[in-house]
Formats: structure tokens, sequence, C-alpha cells
């Protein structure tokens, strides 16, 4: 954390909040933009777990990084296609 912080890089990473110390001081955990982070690591994060335990990606079985892309999009539009009724929903 120091390296970032000597090379003027904010880090975002998770907070140890058990009874160790963090790594992660007051300094970065006060700014907005990293609650912000870390909403959208775990929204980002429950997808792609998702997709890896039931969406079969953990092993693709396509061969070829073009077929995997296709594989993965079409993951990620079965992903979309789930979240549309909550989101027209929370709009309107």
């Amino acid at each position: 954390m120091e390296a970032c912080r000597e090379l003027g890089i904010t880090p975002h990473v998770a907070q140890n909040t058990t009874r160790r110390a963090s790594a992660i001081d007051q300094r970065t955990t006060r700014h907005p933009g990293y609650e912000i982070s870390q909403v959208v690591r775990k929204l980002i994060e429950t997808i792609f777990g998702m997709l890896s335990n039931t969406g079969t990606l953990r092993q693709v079985k396509q061969r070829g990084l073009d077929r995997a892309q296709q594989v993965f999009a079409l993951a990620m539009t079965v992903v979309n296609l789930r979240r549309l009724p909550k989101l027209m929903a929370s709009s309107g």
C-alpha cells in the first residue's frame, strides 16, 4: 500500500475489518468513491461467481478465443435478461 501511495495511486482494495490490522487506512476509506467502488465490485464479483458456477464458464468447452468469447457474450446476455425485470420495475 505504501508503494502505491508513494506513486500517487489510490488503491481500490477491500478493507480488512476483522480483528487484524488492515493495510487500508482512513485516508482511502473516507472518500465516497471508495464505497462506490466496493458496491460495484460486489456486483461484478457476484456476476462472475454466478457465471463460473451455473453459467458453465468455470471450464469453457469450446476451443479457440472467438468461440470462448461467444460463450461469454451469451452468458452475459442471460445475466442481463435476468436483471432486466428488476431494473424495469425500479425505473418505472
